[in-house]
């Protein structure tokens, strides 16, 4: 699967991730795979929230369940390098990234724009991971290493659209779609505000 333009095509993203972010993040691997890894292990209890708060949601409950199984089978990968280069599993670090998307949930929303957003603070994590994933594939300099985040590229562009699609499954696609672009716009501010760190996924 290619992804163009900076998977500005598919992914809908607005501001590539700065060139310089993949040589950061080799000068220190053990950095970047112990954040990566928690970014696996989140996206799995993620998941695994929004079936318990959603579980009359059937289509999202059958459509979830094996992201769930997925999401910890990348962290269980991400450990496996971490052992087999002798690296160390780091202690989890204050997701800015993260944390600067859930100030944009809509306050004080109905269900549904509350649902919707939920889904669509998971869509962006998915899109900027496989962004950046797209990044280390092309610019690290370890061939294996470019094959490992491939892998993971191809994954979180999938998932991405998974949670799009399930927004649409329950809510007017006009109004999936318009909200979507104003994720996109504040996402697009929080990459330029956001200090560039090499030992961060995001």
């Amino acid at each position: 699967m290619e992804l163009s333009q900076d998977t500005k095509n598919i992914l809908g993203l607005q501001l590539p991730t700065d060139p310089r972010w993949v040589n950061l993040a080799e000068i220190s691997l053990e950095a970047i795979l112990t954040d990566h890894a928690y970014c696996e292990q989140k996206a799995a209890t993620s998941c695994i929230s929004l079936i318990q708060r959603y579980s009359d949601k059937e289509q999202l409950v059958k459509a979830l369940a094996p992201i769930v199984t997925e999401e910890w089978g990348h962290f269980r990968l991400v450990l496996q390098e971490l052992e087999k280069r002798g690296l160390k599993l780091g202690r989890q670090r204050k997701d800015a990234y993260v944390n600067a998307l859930l100030q944009f949930q809509a306050k004080g929303a109905s269900p549904d724009e509350f649902f919707l957003d939920k889904l669509l603070t998971m869509a962006m994590i998915e899109a900027r991971s496989c962004e950046r994933f797209k990044r280390l594939s092309e610019g690290l300099n370890d061939a294996y290493m470019s094959k490992f985040y491939r892998r993971f590229m191809e994954s979180e562009a999938g998932h991405y659209t998974l949670f799009i699609e399930l927004a649409e499954t329950y809510l007017p696609k006009e109004k999936v779609r318009k909200r979507w672009a104003q994720w996109l716009a504040h996402e697009a501010v929080i990459m330029q505000e956001m200090e560039l760190r090499g030992d961060r996924i995001h």
